[in-house]
């Protein structure tokens, strides 16, 4: 059978329009868009060797009289296996770690203070497959040959690196987490946090390997800025984004492993509308290619089993406070993103805006308090008008009562009328 031709990216759609039109379906779809930085020499020669894309975009923000300009270059990088999923664990793993530092020596000659990796990329994305073996040796501790390698980068380059792992804790019986570890610009160990949605949606049944994480919503104050990190299906949940803003982030990645027929749609949205919702900047981190592994798996949803995922379709961006965002990255192809970004757009825009300074904190606490308790009983009112014996009403009524929420006294009325009449 064909293999499917997948698209290069959407931006290469966008750009067969007139020219005149193009400017304006870009601001329409991305905000302003920012301007491209220069690719220096150095980045674009290891670009060129070694096959992957390298772009790079500069935020604009308003100069400050009683502040200085806060200017950082945030990097992400999209990867696709290198070696297939049948050869030995460790051939798989130092592969990926060669192919890795490849694009991170372009980062850092792009001059990057703060970079994120995608999801697991240390590993296949085998948490389809529900198998336990091979795929848990790819799990390490914080402190393991992932972390030693990328230590010596940062160190080297003066860079933070958010490593996203397979972590085993070994001082709690071995458990495995979905972690990404925070690497210092000299080489320490600043802190990790545990994934803390875990999807259980078509073949992305990743319970069967870890729980969800208890290291809250930690937010790591770097020499480059204060960082999140909003792990993978986190990303479908608002209040896991907002948490990160409460604690003061100012950049959030989010690293993933997402394909095409489950989420593309979503992909372009979620990450911007985050940084819409609480003014800080996102990082929007996804793996390439389509990952083929030796047995066949199933979700239990009455389709064949089969060997493959899907397309993992890369499409890594950055967005700004103001909603404003890079293109992404290619579909197909693996690649460096760096932007420069100055984080006093973070409080210029939240000034703008106001959002922090009109939410409602307290109403929320309460009403969330209220809906985690088990006798919740939602916030619904029945129409008083309702003629409650009418078989439209009734069946309103039925669906009003499943949800939990309390008869009014009309509705008490009309009940014990109609059942008087029988």
């Amino acid at each position: 059978m064909a293999t499917k031709k997948e698209l290069e990216s959407l931006e290469g759609l966008l750009r067969k329009l007139p020219e005149e039109d193009q400017a304006e379906a870009f601001r329409i779809l991305y905000g302003n868009l920012p301007d491209e930085l220069e690719i220096p020499a150095a980045a674009s020669a290891l670009a060129a060797e070694h096959d992957f894309d390298v772009a790079g975009y500069r935020f604009e923000s308003a100069p400050e009289q009683r502040r200085p300009a806060r200017v950082v270059r945030v990097g992400v990088i999209q990867t696709q296996i290198v070696e297939p999923t049948d050869a030995p664990v460790e051939t798989q793993f130092q592969a990926l770690v060669d192919r890795t530092e490849q694009l991170i020596h372009a980062a850092g000659a792009m001059g990057t203070n703060v970079l994120g990796l995608q999801e697991a990329w240390t590993m296949p994305f085998a948490f389809c497959t529900r198998e336990k073996h091979p795929w848990l040796e790819f799990a390490e501790p914080v402190d393991g040959p992932s972390t030693q390698a990328l230590a010596k980068l940062a160190r080297r380059y003066n860079m933070v690196i958010v490593s996203p792992i397979l972590e085993r804790d070994e001082a709690h019986g071995g458990t495995i987490h979905n972690t990404a570890v925070v690497i210092g610009n000299r080489g320490n160990i600043i802190g990790y946090h545990r994934k803390n949605h875990i999807p259980r949606v078509g073949d992305f049944n990743e319970s069967t390997y870890y729980m969800e994480g208890n290291t809250g919503h930690p937010v790591y104050a770097t020499q480059f800025g204060r960082v999140g990190i909003n792990i993978c299906y986190g990303r479908h949940h608002p209040l896991n984004w907002l948490m990160f803003g409460i604690n003061g982030a100012e950049i959030v990645f989010n690293p993933s492993a997402t394909v095409g027929a489950l989420s593309e749609p979503l992909w372009p949205i979620e990450a911007r509308c985050a940084s819409i919702a609480n003014n800080y900047f996102t990082a929007a981190i996804n793996r390439i290619g389509t990952e083929r592994f030796p047995n066949a798996f199933t979700s239990g949803d009455g389709k064949a089993a089969h060997n493959e995922f899907g397309h993992f379709y890369g499409s890594s961006y950055v967005t700004a406070p103001d909603g404003s965002r890079t293109p992404g990255l290619s579909r197909t192809r693996d690649g460096l993103l760096v932007s420069e970004i100055d984080l006093n757009h973070c409080r210029q825009v939240r000034d703008k805006w106001g959002f922090q300074m009109t939410q409602r904190l307290q109403e929320y606490a309460q009403a969330l308090a209220n809906a985690a308790r088990p006798n919740f009983r939602p916030q619904v009112i029945g129409d008083t008008g309702l003629d409650w014996r009418a078989p439209q009403a009734i069946a309103t009524r039925e669906a009003t009562h499943r949800l939990g929420a309390p008869m009014t006294a009309v509705e008490y009325a009309g009940l014990a009328e109609t059942n008087e009449r029988g």
